[in-house]
Parts: structure tokens; sequence; C-alpha cells
């Protein structure tokens, strides 16, 4: 017996090893059998749209977890993993997708950035809603923060898309679907981009409508900018339409006779209403200024400038409230141009006649009420005279041959007061000045024709 321990002692130790690499072969080949059993599992559910899929195998049993996008698709995606060869048990750990009540998407804009958020109702839809925004927006980053949610409402990827193709149109905003209903606010990036977006929500498939568009247009810019040393007038930001374009330069061409007018000027829709009424008499006023800018933002005016002199503040000023539209805002930061130094009485007629010679004092045809159109005129006059304060100064009315010569006399006469009396407003004194008619006795040109005759329609101003 103990000559038979002793053998026993001396081989059982080297059976030891021949068990350990018998059971390292039956592991190695037991996952090598379950991961190619797990390979082809998940190559039977390949073509299945499903979510978060995770299977593993156990022997020949499977376990499979996944989310499914309809009842359907599940269970096909179970028979499918069932049928794989060599599976023999399929442990059931799949669900559905959950249900999003209501169903919520949205993009949303912050300049260089756009971020989609909520859900989408597949993962290729998903995909291709980043990919519509990388089109249609360019060159900035698209956020994704989707998540996957059934529930969505019928041609919802269509609807959604549109919408990306409305946040192109955005400086910053948002839009989103709840369900059936759309909403959108934001800055419109462009004048006109607001209507665009309106314009487009009436291609909205049948069944959604909009809850709210609360896109707001940029402001409305209208600018003119006096420069006395370049002489010119610029103009700049935008007019609504041709015929208000073409009024504005008409009336900038006879409100600044001295100065070249700069039209760059683009037509936009977006106007506010009484535009025309709000920018019309803002030039008026900008004519009266020596340097000025005006600023016509929506419905604010803003006016600054020198007055040149006084009286011509306190008149803009006085007339802030009564020559706008009422909804309008105007504000006007008037100062006082310094006053020129003073010239003898040559040197003051040398000043009316090279004035005069740019432009004429307008009135109204067949009556002696100044033309709003000359006021710029009259107040360089003006600071004409108040340079040679010793000096009297006739001021002169002519007519054309047409019509009576009492008429015309008449005529004469009262246009030549009118303009004395608005020299004694400026603050002139009255006895400076003296209003003569002169009727059509002394024409500069002939009176056959409407440009000799318009030439002979005149005032002048003779310095004793």
């Amino acid at each position: 017996m103990r000559g038979l321990f002793r053998w026993s002692s001396k081989w059982w130790p080297g059976v030891v090893p021949l068990v350990l690499f018998w059971a390292i072969a039956a592991w190695n080949d037991t996952t090598a059998v379950e991961a190619d059993l797990a390979g082809k599992a998940a190559s039977a559910v390949k073509d299945i749209v499903l979510d978060k899929v995770k299977i593993s195998a156990d022997g020949r049993d499977i376990d499979f977890a996944a989310e499914a996008f309809s009842e359907a698709g599940r269970h096909g995606a179970l028979t499918a993993v069932a049928a794989a060869p060599g599976v023999r048990l399929v442990n059931d750990e799949t669900r559905l997708v959950p249900e999003a009540k209501p169903f919520v998407w949205s993009a949303e804009r912050e300049i260089a950035k756009i971020t989609l958020s909520g859900d989408a109702p597949l993962p290729a839809v998903k995909g291709k809603l980043m990919d519509v925004a990388r089109d249609q927006v360019k060159g900035i980053e698209i956020s994704d923060q989707m998540g996957l949610a059934r529930g969505a409402p019928a041609n919802f990827e269509d609807v959604a898309a549109l919408l990306i193709g409305q946040i192109s149109k955005l400086k910053d905003g948002k839009v989103s679907i709840s369900d059936s209903t759309v909403s959108l606010s934001g800055m419109a990036r462009d004048l006109g981009g607001r209507e665009a977006i309106a314009t487009a929500l009436k291609n909205l498939p049948q069944g959604f409508s909009v809850a709210a568009n609360d896109v707001r247009a940029p402001p409305y810019i209208f600018q003119a900018n006096k420069d006395p040393v370049a002489v010119t007038l610029a103009l700049s930001g935008y007019v609504p339409d041709e015929n208000v374009h073409a009024i504005i330069l008409g009336s900038s061409s006879r409100k600044f006779f001295s100065e070249k007018v700069v039209d760059n000027l683009k037509i936009s829709v977006g106007a506010p209403a009484g535009f025309v009424n709000a920018v019309i008499p803002a030039l008026g006023v900008l004519s009266r200024l020596s340097t000025a800018t005006l600023v016509v933002s929506d419905r604010e005016v803003k006016i600054s400038g020198d007055a040149l002199y006084e009286a011509a503040a306190s008149q803009i000023h006085a007339g802030l409230v009564k020559d706008f539209p009422k909804e309008w805002q105007v504000t006007a930061d008037i100062s006082i141009k310094p006053a020129s130094a003073p010239v003898d009485a040559s040197v003051c007629q040398q000043l009316f006649s090279e004035l005069l010679a740019k432009s004429k004092i307008r009135f109204l045809t067949g009556r002696a009420t100044l033309d709003s159109d000359s006021t710029g005129l009259l107040d360089r006059l003006v600071e004409i005279a108040l340079r040679c304060p010793n000096a009297t100064i006739e001021i002169a009315g002519h007519t054309d041959s047409d019509g009576e010569d009492a008429a015309n006399q008449a005529l004469s006469e009262r246009r030549a007061q009118a303009v004395l009396d608005y020299f004694v407003k400026a603050g002139l004194p009255a006895d400076r000045f003296t209003a003569i008619g002169y009727g059509s006795t002394k024409p500069v040109a002939s009176n056959d024709n409407d440009d000799g005759k318009s030439q002979n329609r005149r005032i002048e101003f003779l310095v004793r």
C-alpha cells in the first residue's frame, strides 16, 4: 500500500496542467462560437431600423436589447434574431422607442451657430435634417442635439426642412414644431426677410398651421449726410419703391441746390407708414443746416447739425411737431454755426449774386407763398445779409409777361414782400430792406419760351 501511495503521489500533479489546457481550449472554443453567433444575430437585423442595439451570446442563447420604432419592427427584429443559424433561445430585452407627446422639434440660430434639438422620428430623418441645415446655411456651426421619439405628425420631415430654410433668413431666432403647429421668432437678416418667410409658410403641408410668427424686420434705415467741405449730400439706406426713390431724389435736388446728390439708396419692402411724409420735411430741415446728419430708423427721425443763425434753430425746433406725421418721433440736436466775418456792401452784393446764380427763390404757382424747397436757399441769403449789417438792401420782384400787367405788378410786389417778411422773421431789422415789384418790365430773357419765362420770374437783391 505504501508503494502504491508513493506512485500515485508522483503522477497526479502532472494531470493538473492537462486539465487547465483542456479548460482553456474549451473556453476559447466557446468564446469563438458565441462571438460568431452574436455576429450572425447582428447581421440578421442590420436592415431593420433600430436604436441602441446590444447583442451578446451566452452559449447558444442570445441576449437581445434594442429600441424599435414600431411594434412591427420590434417583432420583425426578434423573429430575425431567432432565425439566425445556431440560435437556440432569444432573451428579449427589446422595447419601443418612447413616444413624445407633444412631438416637439426646433432649430435655433445664434448668429454663427445653429442647434437642432427636440426629436426626430427616425435616425435617417435626423441625418437628413442635419444635411439640410448644412446645405441651407453654409459656413457656420451646426450642432445636433436631437433625440429620437415616436409620434411625429405626418409630413414632419418636409415641414422641418422648410423651417430650416427659413432660419437661414434669420440673423438670430428660433423655428419649432409642436405636433401639427409651427412657431417662429427672431430678427430677419435683411429687409424683406420677414415677408419672404411669411410667403414660404403658405406652403406648409395640409394639416399644419402657424401658431405664431414673431419674426421682426431689421430697422428700416434711411440716412442723409450733408458735407459742406465736399459739397455733397450723400443718401443711403432704403426706400420702398422706384416712385418714392424718384420723389426723394427730386426733392433733394431742389432743396440742395449747391450740393451734389450722391445716391446710394436701395429699394426694399418694410418701410413704415408715413415714410415719405417724414423724410421730405426732414430733408427740408437738413437743407437749412451747415454740416448735418439725418437718420430715419423705422418711425424715429434724428437730425443733428449747425443752423446758420439763431432764429433758424428756433424755427426748426418749432416745426418738429407740426411738420411731421403725428405717430413719428422726431428729435433734433441743433447748434448754431459760428458767424462768418463781416464784409462790405460790394462783397455782400457779390455773394448774393453768386448764390442766386446757383438757384432761385421759388413760389407756389401764381401766388406769393414761398415754396418750402427754397427754405435752405433763403437761410443762406439771410446769412449773407447778416454779414453786412450796415448795408441797405432792395428786394426786387420780377415776373414773366403772361397775364395782365397790373396782376403781374401786384404779384411781383407781394413776392418781394414775402421775402422781406422771411428776413424779418429771421431777426433782421425791417428798416434795412425795401420790397419793390417790377412786374414784367425788366426781363433778362425772352418771354417767347418756357425757359426764358422761368428766368424772368425771379427775386433779385440790390445792396446799397
